[in-house]
């Protein structure tokens, strides 16, 4: 390890910095008592820990442009510390969730988390994951947004199999993915739907098993919205300069 270098920046710019760093890695504290809810068996736990995580996920990025946090810690990879955590958040505690909930058939609950970890490694290793206009190329392994969907619709076992089996071959095509936060183009749209789409899922979670009417529609609505924006994208492909 190399020696510790100083920053030319004021001591309220470094602090700015770090607060910054600190809120992305609060992330691992909340996938740890996200685990730790799947292995105790209580699944609405789970998901609050899980969605607190995707909140400062979706927000720390905001937060570290806005500190320039690559110009005044410039030894601290944040980029690296934010693909760190989101592989505990996004991959391995839904992998688990899969395998403990019996969202797969009999017999295939570690096969289908073992897809879901194999899979996301290309994701999280392709540097080309992001297109120039900031969506994602090919499935972003956004698997905490897809053991919610199984876990609140509740299909057969074998649909879901078949779900994960596509999503992970996914990750290797070019189909576009919205990122809510970086594209540009509707970016308030977006956001408001996120922030929608969220509040629904949580209300969702807190009444399961039963799906009161309004949470439900504005939650299909939001995945309307979605699916529609990522297949216009993909059929159109980006914008030329």
């Amino acid at each position: 390890m190399g020696g510790t270098v100083v920053s030319g920046y004021g001591l309220g710019r470094r602090t700015a910095a770090w607060l910054v760093h600190g809120l992305t890695a609060s992330g691992v504290l909340w996938g740890l008592l996200a685990l730790n809810a799947v292995f105790a068996g209580d699944a609405k736990a789970c998901f609050l820990w899980l969605g607190v995580a995707l909140v400062v996920d979706g927000i720390d990025g905001t937060f570290a442009r806005k500190a320039a946090v690559k110009e005044v810690l410039p030894w601290i990879d944040g980029s690296v510390l934010d693909l760190v955590i989101d592989y505990l958040t996004y991959v391995i505690v839904p992998a688990a969730f899969l395998a403990q909930f019996g969202l797969m058939p009999h017999g295939l609950g570690l096969a289908g988390a073992g897809w879901v970890l194999l899979t996301s490694l290309y994701c999280f290793a392709n540097v080309n994951m992001k297109s120039g206009d900031h969506y994602f190329v090919g499935f972003p392994a956004i698997w905490n947004v897809v053991v919610l969907y199984l876990w609140l619709l509740e299909p057969s076992v074998w649909v879901n199999a078949a779900v994960v089996l596509a999503l992970g071959l996914l990750t290797f095509s070019t189909v576009t993915f919205l990122h809510p936060f970086r594209v540009r183009k509707l970016m308030g749209l977006n956001i408001a739907v996120t922030a929608l789409w969220l509040a629904a899922g949580v209300w969702l979670v807190a009444e399961h098993p039963s799906r009161p009417l309004l949470p439900f529609a504005l939650w299909l609505a939001t995945t309307a919205y979605y699916c529609g924006m990522c297949a216009w994208r993909t059929l159109k492909g980006p914008d030329r300069a």
